[in-house]
């Protein structure tokens, strides 16, 4: 009785839906109360309240209160503090029975019910986010009381796409660094998980490429296109033989430059089914020298013929210059036929072909060493055997080629195709450095890897899911944006399309990403849709703010109006994980494992020591 006394706070005297009103009791108006030696919380905005309703325990978060005015008391006979009135707005989040809560409403409370104070066993209960019983790692502490620890399980959290907002210097990727840190640290001691469970950060900022940050042992690729000296992630030539990854590398048109790179990829599949591949191929390329040595029409027939210079040796001279394939024969204007000495390679007159240097070059030709050049090799046949069978006209194809061809040393210096190179090399968690490449490659690489490693996830699924892959991408709103200007929308659309899929489809072969930004308005508004849990650190723009009260339904009044006053280190989870939204303060890392991302001390470095 004595503890029921104390913990009151007032009465229901007005419901309204999810909404009730709670008159307080005068006397409860401290902000802090002794219990047992104990130190309790009195209500607050954003605090919590308990409503007895019989043998239900109704729980109600705090959203807003107000004073009023008792017309009842006569201002004559009391003090002010008597005539005044407070009266506290909640909102009904679920109940208490048996010793577990569970979130949703049950059933709405009676005018009069009592209203309580939640002891602290109360407190840690509704805050508690896994299982009884299940693993958990440990994120932060309650912000508002130090004393009650947050932690997370692994299956809830973890099996679910993540997000992290929060502007620059808000603590966004200290969290991201956390969380995972604190899993490896929980899990890496067992085979099954350094087996089972891959995980692949995109670091846009050299953040996280440090060898201690996170954890030791990691992969860490740091790729460069200013100069050779970078790392290269390997691709297996299937990767490269899928349509889509070449339409992108190409900035294929959809309607003529598409179907043109699947009858490549095909020619390519056919001759190397062949016993000898490089003898048939050879075959191909002698019988289109003779066909456009035979064309009528000089143009086109030009056009082909510096195609082929294109795929053939080059005819070098002593001094280092090509010379080309066409030195010894030429075009005759009055016959329209190409001829040399005598020999007029017409119906009539083809004998002479095979002794021609572009003929000899031809029955010599074999694949280079990189297999982009392979490629842009197999493209430039095609587009020969198309253009001599009028089913393309060049102008239409090659600007594709050219593309490929543009890009072709930026691509070599960060990928390396190689079917004995290993990915992960034996690692389960790696980092891609992207802080030194071109904005065309910070693009391109997360889209090819990523889709490299879904399209194996996916092939890999069979019966019961073991396999896990988590995608973290830090500085999210590069990549998965609208707003560029920089490329194509062909190409836009493929890359968003494709993180789309992974996160709307992801889920059933045990592919998640985890994604940090502050920026989340630019972000697709479909993959902030389909996230599952999230982490929200300060927001000042109106427009991010916006975003997320419109696409996160699980944040309530009280958390949106306090995200553009959080302090550093503090956010708001919520999501699946949480029952019901809460202000985290994130706990520190060591400067060793926490990310590079330390914001300029302009004193030290402007002044002299």
């Amino acid at each position: 009785m004595q503890k029921d006394s104390i913990f009151k706070v007032g009465e229901v005297f007005s419901v309204n839906g999810r909404e009730v009103k709670v008159k307080v009791d005068k006397k409860k108006n401290l902000t802090h109360m002794m219990y047992c030696g104990e130190l309790i919380k009195n209500v607050v905005v954003g605090g919590y309240i308990k409503i007895l309703k019989g043998f239900v325990q109704l729980v109600a978060k705090v959203d807003g209160e107000y004073i009023q005015e008792n017309k009842k008391v006569d201002p004559e006979y009391h003090n002010t503090n008597e005539i005044i009135d407070r009266i506290l707005i909640v909102q009904l989040i679920g109940y208490i029975e048996n010793g577990n809560y569970y979130k949703g409403v049950k059933e709405l409370p009676l005018i009069g019910n009592d209203c309580m104070l939640m002891d602290n066993a109360e407190f840690e209960l509704i805050h508690r986010f896994a299982k009884p019983g299940e693993p958990v790692i440990r994120i932060g502490a309650l912000m508002s009381d130090d004393r009650i620890p947050i932690n997370i399980g692994i299956n809830k959290f973890f099996s679910s796409h993540i997000g992290i907002f929060g502007n620059t210097g808000s603590g966004k990727s200290y969290t991201l660094a956390n969380i995972y840190r604190n899993l490896f640290l929980t899990f890496n001691a067992h085979d099954a998980f350094r087996k089972n469970a891959k995980f692949l950060l995109f670091d846009f900022n050299g953040e996280y490429s440090d060898e201690h940050v996170i954890i030791e042992g990691k992969k860490i690729y740091n790729l460069n296109t200013r100069n050779n000296n970078g790392d290269r992630i390997p691709l297996k030539r299937v990767d490269l033989l899928n349509p889509e990854l070449v339409n992108i590398l190409a900035s294929a048109t959809e309607k003529t430059q598409q179907p043109f790179i699947k009858r490549t990829l095909q020619l390519y599949e056919h001759v190397h089914n062949q016993n000898a591949p490089i003898a048939y191929l050879q075959g191909i390329v002698k019988n289109e020298v003779e066909r456009v040595l035979r064309m009528t029409d000089y143009l086109r027939a030009k056009q082909l013929l510096d195609y082929l210079e294109e795929i053939l040796p080059p005819n070098m001279d002593p001094a280092g210059i090509n010379l080309g394939h066409q030195c010894d024969f030429e075009w005759h204007g009055v016959h329209s036929c190409f001829f040399s000495g005598n020999d007029y390679f017409n119906a009539a007159g083809v004998a002479h072909i095979p002794n021609l240097l572009i003929y000899r070059d031809a029955a010599r030709i074999s694949e280079p060493m990189d297999f982009v050049s392979i490629l842009i090799m197999y493209m430039y046949i095609q587009l020969i055997n198309d253009v001599l069978s009028n089913r393309a006209q060049n102008e239409h194809i090659a600007p594709a080629i050219h593309k490929l061809k543009a890009f072709q040393k930026d691509f070599n210096k960060v990928f390396i195709v190689d079917d004995a190179l290993d990915f992960w090399d034996n690692s389960n968690f790696v980092v891609v450095n992207l802080n030194n490449v071109n904005i065309m490659t910070k693009k391109l690489t997360p889209l090819l890897s990523s889709f490299k490693l879904y399209r194996e996830h996916k092939e890999l699924r069979n019966g019961e899911l073991h396999e896990y892959l988590n995608i973290i991408v830090d500085e999210a709103h590069n990549i998965l944006s609208y707003e560029s200007q920089r490329e194509s929308e062909s190409w836009k659309d493929f890359r968003l399309e494709t993180f789309e899929e992974i996160i709307k489809e992801g889920r059933k072969f045990g592919v998640f990403m985890t994604i940090a930004s502050q920026r989340p308005s630019d972000i697709s508004s479909t993959i902030i849709s389909q996230l599952h849990n999230y982490l929200i650190h300060r927001l000042i723009n109106n427009r991010d703010l916006e975003m997320v009260e419109k696409a996160i339904s699980y944040l309530d009044k009280v958390s949106v109006e306090s995200l553009p006053v959080l302090p550093v280190g503090a956010c708001v989870l919520s999501g699946l994980i949480a029952d019901l939204p809460v202000i985290v303060q994130v706990d520190k890392l060591s400067s060793v494992n926490s990310p590079k991302s330390d914001t300029i001390d302009l004193l030290r470095s402007w002044m002299d020591d």
